[in-house]
């Protein structure tokens, strides 16, 4: 078995130098070998130059050279920028007829190379000397003084202006087309202010920090209410019912308030539950006998939209006498929804009736009372014709005419309405014959409800006579 040469071991930064042939390399454990020199930034010579070897040359790390001459190229910058604050300042100091050679700076240091500071003042160009010039306290002031007088200077030759304008035009002022509708505008103004007007009250004053009553959006919201109410009003329908008339409806109406305020229900529900039904039989005719079913269904339906605990539907089986069962009520249900394409959100007359109380800032007594009216009407076919908003407004106006309010129509219930006392006229004196009738009439429940000490007892007030003296006039 072939020994393994032994190489001594070399010095720290030297080179090894293999002077052992191929076939005893190859003798060995068959696997090229050889030493590891020193590991850094050094050379290692393994060349063999005509049968002897290279000099060995030892070389320092690159680093150390090379941070040697970054700081010798930081000392020469250094220089280099001292020389040229030497040059300036002797430029400065030179005569303005250059005849003098600039001195040489004495910060400068001796060690400096001459190239450095002849070559800088030659390579400089004339404006860079200007702006390292120091202007001195009496030049600020020579400054200050001139744009003084500058201001000034301004100043008289606006004023001069001002003064020959003034000569050359004449002393009367000229009436341009601008000013004489300004004129006429502001007397117009003046005119109107004279004439007794009231203001129109914020009624949502009260509620800027109520979250829940929106006032940055109530206009807006009653404008689109306005404008989507005629879509869904129900059309007049009677002479297409061939079971059903007016009467009917009416005790039905009437039968419906009276299981509502049982169940103790929001007068939202009640207002939706009727329209409901109008707008079902202007679609449909419905045979006498299932009226009730349709009114039942269509009361489920509001109270499961509007109320938060809507009566079950065995409530509404035992409260009908069991007239009609539980299946029949909801397949009722399932095609007034149907019918009406699922449209629920409509804005009724509630929606109208408590803003429009809010603008005549009432009291219990008023505000009780146009509920009165207002169940009244709907309760009656002939208001069908009219829009939700003018039943709701005209209720407000027949109850403040009915409790001797002044003045009978505002310019707040104006503005918020939309109507003028003269649209509401006919409406309001329709309302009146029902609430002088409603005491000799067969359908007493509003009538009750409304008697109570707990609505005022608003429905014993004798209607407004005035309105009463219009609707015999024109019969």
């Amino acid at each position: 078995m072939a020994s393994r040469p032994i190489v001594p071991q070399q010095p720290r930064g030297e080179a090894v130098v293999h002077k052992q042939t191929k076939k005893n390399v190859a003798a060995g454990d068959g696997k090229s070998r050889r030493a590891l020199g020193d590991i850094g930034n050094v050379v290692n010579v393994r060349a063999v130059a005509d049968g002897k070897p290279a000099q060995i040359q030892t070389h320092r790390p690159l680093t150390r050279s090379f941070c040697a001459q970054l700081l010798a190229n930081a000392q020469a910058a250094a220089v280099a920028e001292n020389n040229k604050k030497n040059v300036c300042v002797n430029v400065e100091k030179a005569p303005a007829a250059a005849a003098v050679p600039p001195k040489r700076s004495v910060a400068a240091p001796a060690a400096a190379p001459p190239k450095a500071v002849q070559k800088k003042p030659t390579a400089k160009p004339a404006a860079p000397p200007v702006e390292v010039i120091e202007i001195s306290p009496d030049v600020e002031e020579i400054l200050e003084v001139k744009e003084k007088k500058e201001k000034k200077d301004k100043a008289e030759v606006i004023n001069n202006n001002k003064k020959v304008t003034q000569k050359e035009g004449s002393p009367k002022k000229k009436h341009t087309f601008s000013s004489a509708l300004t004129a006429r505008s502001k007397a117009a103004a003046h005119g109107i202010s004279n004439k007794p007007k009231e203001d129109i009250v914020d009624i949502d004053g009260a509620d800027t920090d109520n979250h829940l009553a929106g006032v940055e959006y109530v206009d807006e919201i009653y404008k689109f209410y306005k404008s989507a109410e005629h879509e869904s009003m129900p059309n007049d329908y009677m002479h297409l019912q061939t079971d059903i008339n007016e009467k009917m409806r009416a005790i039905l109406i009437d039968w419906l308030i009276d299981v509502h305020q049982k169940f103790e229900l929001s007068p939202e529900a009640l207002y939706l539950t009727i329209n409901l039904i109008d707008r079902f039989l202007s679609v449909k005719v419905v045979p006498r006998r299932e009226l009730q079913l349709l009114g039942m269904s269509a009361m489920l339906i509001s109270t499961k939209y509007e109320e938060i605990w809507p009566p079950e539907v065995n409530d509404l089986v035992c409260i009908a006498d069991r007239a009609y069962t539980h299946e029949q009520i909801l397949i009722m249900e399932k095609t007034i929804l149907g019918r009406l394409e699922w449209t629920l959100t409509v804005p009724t007359h509630y929606v109208f009736l408590a803003r429009f109380i809010k603008a005549s800032i009432p009291d219990p007594k008023m505000e009780n009372m146009v509920y009165f009216l207002a169940e009244l009407g709907i309760m009656h076919y002939e208001t069908i014709r009219y829009c939700p908003s003018m039943v709701a407004a005209s209720a407000v106006y027949a109850a403040r005419c009915t409790l001797k309010k002044t003045p009978a129509w505002t310019d707040t219930l104006k503005f918020h309405t939309g109507y003028t006392e003269q649209q509401l006229m006919e409406c309001a004196k329709l309302l009146a014959c029902f609430h002088s009738k409603a005491v000799d009439s067969r359908l007493q429940v509003v009538y009750r409800k409304y008697s109570s000490s707990l609505r005022g007892a608003v429905a014993l007030i004798p209607a407004c006579q005035n309105l009463l003296s219009g609707v015999v006039s024109s019969a």
